[in-house]
């Protein structure tokens, strides 16, 4: 399973910033270390051009250049730096990396991205450039120029951050090939909501049992109005119980839960699944960091599954070549001797 990395470029932050940036660098080693078969690549660098697929160029220019305002920068949350951008563009272009992979190898990852605050003329929410938008943009037009005549590609964003993916229902409002799905606290960050195509607000203190059935329930509705030809899966690690900016009480078992059931979803209708850590502020950073590591564990899993199938579908596709051959071998060799 490929899974894709901008652990090297580092976004300089003060000291006591909120935002934990060393967790990237922990999730990677804790992965060498965990999932050693797990094939960690380098992020590419998302261009200007895949960028103004989901933001407006005035936009990109501003944050590229530096021109951005002190407003600005203060709704994102980081300050502007060089390093900022490249992280940035990093983010992004790891995601559109694993949506590709995931296209021909069924899992692949992104180690962070889930930058879901992004809209197309503005950062928030310690999010610059909205991944997931881009990547399922991105994924379309290839599509469309790879399989011409065909039905174009249709990509639902599963989105179970503890915060609702608002930049992303914004970008995306108005494509009908592109499905928003936001399970999330209701009285959480976004304070000003965006309208998903689904919405699943959650109460304060909610519980294993009521969100498993919340996520579930979510399922059967996606299922039910949209047939995705992709998944992009924002894992968020952040409705853990003692997280410090989510208001939810999920267990890291839960959250395994969680996992499993997206990706079995995912798996038994053969959708090629893109997933992307999202947010995790847990106060004891360690906590967040094993919540994504069983993520990756529960992907990986079904990665080896899809290649099994794959396998199997190839082998029997063989099978049945040799039998019409069989077949045709005979019907000759009867008409020659009739």
């Amino acid at each position: 399973m490929k899974a894709f990395d901008s652990a090297r470029f580092v976004l300089p932050l003060p000291d006591g910033h909120r935002f934990p940036m060393a967790k990237y660098a922990m999730l990677r080693r804790r992965l060498e270390q965990e999932i050693p078969l797990l094939s960690l690549l380098e992020a590419p660098s998302a261009s200007d051009g895949e960028l103004a697929l989901a933001h407006a160029p005035q936009y990109i220019q501003l944050i590229c250049l530096g021109l951005n305002s002190d407003a600005m920068m203060r709704e994102i949350g980081f300050p502007w730096s060089p390093d900022m951008v490249e992280r940035s563009r990093r983010s992004v272009g790891a995601t559109v990396a694993a949506a590709r992979c995931a296209l021909s190898e069924g899992v692949s990852a992104n180690l962070a991205g889930g930058t879901h605050h992004a809209y197309a003329d503005r950062g928030s929410g310690f999010c610059v450039f909205n991944d997931a938008a881009v990547a399922a943009r991105l994924m379309q037009a290839e599509w469309s120029r790879a399989h011409r005549g065909t039905a174009p590609l249709r990509v639902a964003i599963i989105d179970l951050d503890v915060h609702q993916g608002n930049g992303t229902a914004s970008i995306l409002q108005t494509d009908a090939n592109t499905f928003t799905l936001s399970v999330h606290a209701e009285h959480n960050f976004p304070f000003r909501k965006e309208r998903s195509d689904l919405d699943v607000p959650l109460p304060d203190g909610c519980l294993d049992p009521v969100y498993l059935e919340a996520v579930e329930e979510a399922l059967v509705e996606l299922e039910r109005r949209f047939s995705p030809s992709l998944v992009l899966y924002l894992a968020g690690a952040d409705p853990y119980e003692h997280d410090r900016l989510g208001r939810l009480k999920l267990s890291k078992a839960g959250l395994k839960q969680r996992d499993e059931m997206v990706l079995s979803w995912c798996g038994q209708r053969r959708i090629p699944l893109a997933m992307a850590m999202a947010g995790g502020y847990g106060h004891n950073i360690e906590d967040t960091v094993d919540i994504q590591v069983q993520t990756f564990e529960v992907a990986y899993r079904h990665w080896q599954l899809w290649q099994q199938s794959k396998e199997m579908q190839q082998l029997q596709k063989s099978q049945k070549l040799q039998d019409q051959h069989a077949a045709s071998s005979q019907d000759q060799h009867t008409q020659r001797h009739s």
